[in-house]
């Protein structure tokens, strides 16, 4: 298939991209070009806010949307594109409200979500503008994305942790996370493209697991195992952990019955471990190191 890329340099976009380069496919990628470009691919460089007649004579099989995070990116995308056969957007969890019953299906209804803010507002006005302007989109809802080029400090925090000897404070209620792997977001993808299924929207993510599971498994990547300290004061969680106070759960068997398979975390961290071993330059740090060690009154 000839496919266009949204991106291609960071994360889940260079990831797609290597993916679909690998499989034989032919690869597009827009980006600014300030970035290296993944091998193998074509560059097709603009900004996405101004393409002008970048995109006005090019036809694409499918799209995969990985960097749209409002409305408008949506509709500039799809209103200066020549034409595609497939049009899929990556959505996330951010999209359903805190309060509503879970295991949150593709059914729940969506609305604000006290914790993700005006990141899960803009997924939502992505995703309406996706299906008004292309009814057949397909969207795919991912919980916390992990893996090889992770440029988010999460695994790569606890990497970090593991690897100076330091312990890892998590909240007290010890919250639920879930997980999926970047190459099964990209997988399931090219199952949309390949099976175009009747459903359009979908849920994709493994079985939820505590922080304190999740840590011992990022220290053990690491050849290690975890002093584990809990928070004892009313601080905020983000100041020493990557993630929000917040325990959810997506229902994926709609996703299932397309991808019954899975990465397991076990082996998912141990890729990212090696990948963060040997690079460790697209992470973005953030001060939880530096906020424990001064605080050491707020964990036991």
């Amino acid at each position: 298939m000839k496919i266009l890329i949204t991106g291609g340099t960071v994360f889940v976009s260079r990831f797609a991209a290597e993916y679909f380069v690998a499989r034989g496919h032919d690869v597009y990628v827009l980006n600014r070009n300030t970035k290296p470009q993944p091998n193998g691919v074509k560059l097709v460089s603009a900004d996405r806010n101004a393409l002008g007649d970048t995109l006005k004579y090019l036809f694409f099989d499918a799209v995969l949307d990985a960097t749209a995070y409002n409305a408008e990116h949506v509709k500039k995308l799809l209103g200066a594109i020549g034409g595609c056969g497939d049009y899929i957007l990556i959505s996330s969890s951010a999209v359903y409200p805190e309060h509503a019953a879970m295991p949150f299906t593709e059914n729940t209804e969506r609305g604000a979500n006290k914790h993700w803010g005006d990141y899960g507002m803009g997924k939502i006005a992505a995703e309406d503008a996706a299906l008004s302007l292309f009814p057949r989109a397909y969207v795919i809802r991912p919980p916390y994305i992990y893996g090889e080029y992770n440029n988010v400090y999460r695994e790569a925090f606890v990497f970090d942790c593991a690897e100076t000897g330091l312990p890892f404070c998590v909240p007290a209620d010890d919250v639920k996370l879930q997980f999926v792997h970047v190459e099964d977001v990209c997988r399931f993808a090219e199952i949309l493209l390949l099976e175009k299924p009747a459903e359009n929207i979908f849920n994709i993510g493994n079985v939820p697991v505590t922080a304190s599971e999740w840590a011992r498994v990022c220290y053990a990547a690491a050849g290690k195992a975890p002093t584990l300290r809990r928070c004892r004061k009313a601080i905020e969680q983000r100041l020493y952990f990557p993630f929000f106070a917040y325990s959810y759960e997506l229902d994926d068997a709609r996703a299932k019955i397309l991808m019954p398979e899975r990465i397991g975390l076990q082996d998912g961290i141990k890729r990212a471990y090696a990948h963060y071993s040997h690079d460790k330059s697209c992470v973005k740090r953030k001060d939880y190191i530096k906020f424990i060690s001064e605080n050491p009154d707020c964990f036991e």
